[in-house]
């Protein structure tokens, strides 16, 4: 019962660093876009390739700190220096106006992504036993997204105060460096590193070697990813609807506030009827969604577009992790994430810049439709893939 009881405490205080690094990013992510082409005038391919190098960036990352985790059997040190990158990087958005300096500076948060995510990863599904690990990682993404409900609600109160002020994005870029200093806080006092079991006859830290189920659910994901855009698309097609700047994060709040709802129910339903029926739900959601912001028309439209949205992430964010979980062991799963991680934030860049390219060469629906039909086509080869090759046998 005590050993229980310390790993749900170690999966809830990994879930709280979360909170507090997602309202972190969520205090300034809705409004970013805006303030690339609003304040700036940058392009909107600007800003999918600004969105796409976060993304991509974190990848390499992604992959090494995967493999050290696995190497050294450490996960909190990586982590902890993964958030301290995205301390250091997001309030000198308040400084650093030039596209190369944006550039660089994003470049930077992304890195800070890709160090923490795949040793974070590990430390959840080491957190937990199989049959509650889709409920473990569904706890860690609720409270996650739970900071991204509060973060673009104090983003709206902040904007109104300082609704005359000049200077608003800058102060909120510069806010965004507290709640990070309580993540590393939480990471250094309450997370309790985990135990990482050597995989016997595996005496490479570097080896790709992982179960080919594994290499095959990747590649159905990275078709998935290469319709699934920066979710910057989304603010941008929201101001295009009609929707005004400060109703921008409260959008986004909704749209958070559905997906951690949702987030540990649908978890822990992977655990029972499968990750792949999951998954599969979310994709056939995705698909709606964006079929639904391709033809709105009114700013209502988008409201409600949002809060289904959240749908989509609370079935695949967390169910996708845990599957992976499933596909590997427990030596080699920072590895595993860093692989995962890495390839689907690679495809990231040119899905934003797709996404960019068909907003200005065609219409500002051409990327929705877009992403709608690769979710299909991903969906029907999850389909084939679970029926042909995947039993759980391998799930450890």
């Amino acid at each position: 019962m005590e050993k229980k009881k310390k790993i749900f405490n170690n999966v809830f205080f990994i879930g709280l660093l979360s909170f507090f690094g997602g309202i972190s990013q969520d205090m300034f992510v809705p409004i970013l876009p805006l303030y690339l082409t609003n304040f700036l005038g940058l392009s909107k391919e600007f800003v999918g390739l600004t969105e796409g190098l976060v993304t991509s960036s974190s990848s390499i990352f992604k992959v090494v700190a995967g493999f050290l985790s696995d190497k050294f059997k450490k996960r909190k040190p990586i982590v902890f220096a993964g958030y301290f990158f995205s301390f250091v990087s997001r309030p000198l958005l308040a400084i650093i106006a030039s596209p190369v300096g944006i550039s660089a500076l994003r470049f930077l948060d992304g890195v800070g992504k890709g160090v923490k995510d795949s040793p974070k990863d590990a430390l959840i599904s080491e957190s937990a036993k199989m049959e509650t690990r889709g409920w473990s990682f569904g706890v860690v993404r609720a409270l996650d997204t739970l900071g991204s409900v509060a973060g673009p609600l104090l983003l709206a109160l902040l904007l109104y105060l300082l609704r005359d002020n000049t200077l608003k994005y800058h102060y909120i870029f510069l806010l965004t460096a507290i709640p990070l200093v309580v993540t590393l806080a939480i990471l250094t006092l309450w997370v309790k590193e985990t135990d990482v079991l050597p995989v016997r006859g595996d005496r490479n830290a570097l080896s790709l070697k992982l179960p080919r189920e594994f290499y095959i659910f990747l590649g159905i994901m990275t078709l998935f990813a290469i319709g699934n855009p920066s979710d910057a698309f989304l603010i941008l097609r929201a101001q295009n609807v009609g929707v005004t700047l400060i109703a921008i994060p409260l959008v986004y709040a909704v749209f958070n506030f559905f997906y951690a709802a949702a987030s540990i129910p649908l978890g822990g339903l992977s655990d029972r009827i499968g990750r792949e029926k999951v998954i599969l739900i979310g994709w056939f959601s995705y698909a709606l969604a964006y079929v639904g912001f391709a033809f709105a028309d009114q700013s209502y439209q988008i409201w409600l577009l949002f809060a289904f949205y959240g749908i989509y992430y609370a079935t695949t964010q967390g169910v996708a992790k845990a599957f992976v979980a499933d596909l590997t062991e427990v030596g080699h799963r920072g590895r595993a994430y860093g692989i995962f991680n890495s390839v689907i934030g690679v495809v990231s860049l040119p899905a934003s810049m797709i996404a960019g390219w068909l907003w200005d060469t065609y219409n500002p629906g051409a990327p929705f439709y877009f992403g709608a039909v690769m979710a299909g086509l991903a969906a029907i080869l999850l389909l084939l893939f679970t029926r042909m090759h995947y039993t759980g046998e391998k799930a450890r």
